[in-house]
């Protein structure tokens, strides 16, 4: 069976520093998996990489045995909100609707089943009510949601998240990651950057330990455990120490 995402000797520098280095990772299919680390691991920088986004120095990414240029539909991408131009004069529904824009040609309008899907996506984020509101209107979790229907509408069989629940509300949090288990179940695979250490066991079924290289990858049972936790964290272990995570 081909890798979703299948890496191998993937090292990223950023003005000469390394920030990624010597990374080899077969992603399994149809999971839900927790990319964790310390500030500057590299978690948004490992995302970048597989989408293309940035020059690797080394090393090749493969998503379902082929080059994302040949690919780009199959995988969809939730940014950081920080990295959002909320200002930007687009709608809800604006946004939304860009997720069908990697499944046509350059000259392909949208059509009807566009629209249904862009709806549908909505309403399976509960933000069809907001359809007409300015993006920068929005609550933190109103937009999280935003960017998840829109990769929700893209139809895709990769979705990477980064820090999705960052600024949001527990009610959101669960929607969200209950929207999550349901496209695991789909068959869909789905790579996560999550920073609250509380809920891994309880949200993912693997998880990447990262530190500019791949600690662990697997099972969370047997992967999120103190030894592999501390190797990736190093001093910051201490503080999960104390907040009683520790394993």
């Amino acid at each position: 069976m081909i890798s979703p995402i299948n890496i191998k000797g993937l090292s990223v520098s950023y003005d000469k520093k390394r920030v990624l280095s010597n990374v080899y990772l077969s992603i399994e299919e149809g999971k839900l998996i927790g990319v964790l680390g310390p500030n500057g691991a590299g978690k948004s920088t490992l995302f970048k990489a597989i989408l293309g986004l940035i020059d690797n120095i080394s090393g090749s990414v493969e998503i379902f045995g082929k080059d994302i240029k040949e690919s780009r539909q199959r995988i969809a991408y939730v940014p950081q909100r920080d990295e959002v131009d909320w200002t930007f004069p687009a709608t809800v529904r604006d946004i939304v609707l860009m997720g069908r824009f990697p499944g046509k040609s350059l000259w392909q309008r949208m059509d009807k089943n566009d629209r249904a899907k862009t709806y549908e996506a909505m309403e399976e984020l509960s933000i069809l009510p907001l359809a007409d509101r300015q993006i920068g209107e929005l609550s933190g979790g109103q937009q999280q949601r935003v960017f998840l229907a829109r990769a929700l509408c893209q139809e895709a069989d990769i979705l990477l998240l980064d820090e999705p629940f960052v600024g949001v509300d527990i009610t959101t949090e669960e929607h969200i990651i209950r929207v999550l288990r349901n496209l695991s179940r789909e068959g869909k695979t789905l790579l996560v950057v999550h920073h609250d250490l509380t809920s891994v066991t309880s949200y993912f079924d693997q998880v990447i330990l990262l530190n500019q290289r791949i600690v662990a990858y697997g099972d969370t049972e047997t992967t999120f455990v103190d030894e592999q936790i501390s190797r990736a964290y190093g001093s910051q272990h201490n503080i999960i120490i104390e907040a009683g995570i520790s394993r």
